[in-house]
């Protein structure tokens, strides 16, 4: 280990000629973070003021469907025009998109909002990890990554109940643009560094057919989306029917050698898809575990997703302040944490052990979350070539996005066919565990 391994990165992130950039990048992060968790909480007040309840999954199969196109897009535009465009520009119209959704009078105006916030999203997402490459020394950015992940904290905190006391005490439509201005101060900390980014080395060629890919792949995740909403037969089977049309989709979006996880961006990718999938299907379903299974409150049964964020947080912050550990070592780590709090769940939901011992169990899934979702994208942008960290950051991505809709979508499906909580989150937990161990095994791979 030499000095340089040791010596503080603070400077490196918060220094003259990086300040801005960083505190930019992080406010974009909250922005999209608290817009995602506040979203949630007043979608009845939205439905109830513009739609009937069988419009309720629209919203958000929406943004999903957006993101995923977003994703694909904003890759391939950082990787042949540069990050410097898309920085400004995806800010912009997320800004666009919180006021047209924020003044919406008519439930297809929403939806207008919503695909323009799920667009810019994804694509803001992908050219903030370009920028990282490009401004950015690497032994600085587990610290980077660390920051990042915290700004999603606070969001996950106070969004929910911040949202709910908006919405009652002023609209909803204030959810929407009360973030209006935090945008447009992250995008003045941005622009003077976007004008700064030296051109980057262009992709050596574009594979064809990525937008088709990308707009079926949509169309895949909406479709998985509004079956997750329908816990019943006909969800199930728009489900099987989305997931075969997303197969053909994936060949082409994702590197060659994701699904056998070859070494290199090929096994990170893989990795990144089954961190999220696992970790945030299982935090969508615990708090109906605890509620169905335990006869818990909904605000009791919602601690544990929380306890989980700050231990996301805590383990990420101290990732950051050891950048000499090997990252694929991290990656194992967190595999490993991620399996032993899914483990610590089964009995949970199956109704055999104590509610309570969903708080250390999920606590331990988000400590291994906070090692491991970092280690995967520091280990991205390591094994990018230039000229193709954009495509290889949109595939990460759109693991994470296509990954986490399709289990959601088969719990949706054992919830329908085995009727019984208890049952059917018991097994939807075991094949989980399993590929969790699966990453355990196969993360030296992304080393």
């Amino acid at each position: 280990m030499t000095a340089a391994d040791v010596a503080p990165v603070r400077p490196e992130l918060f220094g003259p000629g990086r300040r801005a950039t960083t505190v930019g990048l992080l406010l974009l992060t909250v922005v999209i973070a608290f817009e995602a968790m506040g979203v949630g909480t007043a979608l009845p007040a939205v439905i109830a003021d513009l739609g009937a309840v069988s419009a309720y999954a629209w919203p958000i199969a929406t943004f999903l469907a957006a993101s995923v196109l977003g994703t694909m897009l904003g890759g391939r535009w950082c990787d042949t025009r540069g990050p410097r465009l898309a920085l400004v520009v995806t800010p912009v119209t997320f800004g666009a998109g919180l006021v047209v959704a924020g003044t919406a009078g008519t439930l297809a105006q929403l939806l207008v909002g919503r695909v323009l916030q799920g667009l810019s999203a994804g694509a803001l997402m992908i050219a903030a990890m370009v920028t990282i490459a490009a401004v950015y020394p690497e032994r600085a950015r587990p610290a980077l990554f660390g920051l990042m992940s915290g700004a999603w904290v606070l969001p996950s905190l106070v969004g929910p109940p911040a949202a709910g006391f908006v919405t009652e005490r002023l609209s909803w439509h204030w959810v929407f643009l009360g973030l209006v201005p935090v945008v447009a101060f992250a995008l003045l900390l941005v622009v003077p560094a976007a004008r700064r980014l030296a051109p980057l080395e262009r992709a050596a060629a574009t594979r064809a057919g990525l937008v088709p890919a990308a707009a079926g792949a949509a169309a895949g995740v909406t479709a998985l989306s509004w079956a997750a909403q329908r816990p019943g037969l006909l969800g199930a089977g728009v489900a099987a029917v989305a997931l075969a049309a997303l197969v053909p989709s994936l060949r082409r979006l994702l590197p060659a050698g994701t699904f056998r996880a070859r070494r290199g961006v090929p096994a990170v990718v893989a990795a990144r898809g089954l961190l999220a999938g696992v970790f945030f299907t299982v935090n969508s379903y615990v708090p109906l575990m605890l509620t169905a299974t335990h006869g818990w409150s909904v605000t009791a049964a919602g601690i544990p997703l929380v306890t989980a964020s700050l231990g996301w947080t805590t383990s990420s912050a101290w990732q950051g302040r050891h950048p000499a550990l090997p990252r694929a070592v991290l990656l194992r780590t967190g595999f490993c944490l991620l399996a032993a709090g899914t483990a610590g769940l089964l009995p949970v939901a199956a109704g055999w052990a104590p509610a309570w011992l969903a708080f250390p169990a999920w606590t331990l899934a988000g400590l291994g979350m906070g090692v491991g979702f970092s280690a995967q994208s520091f280990l991205l942008l390591r094994h990018s070539p230039a000229g193709e960290v954009g495509a290889s950051s949109a595939a990460a991505q759109l693991a994470d996005q296509l990954t986490t809709a399709a289990l959601v979508g088969v719990g949706g499906a054992l919830l329908a066919l085995l009727a019984t909580p208890a049952v059917a989150l018991g097994t939807l937990l075991a094949p989980l565990t399993a590929l969790a161990v699966v990453g355990a095994v196969l993360a030296p791979r992304a080393g």
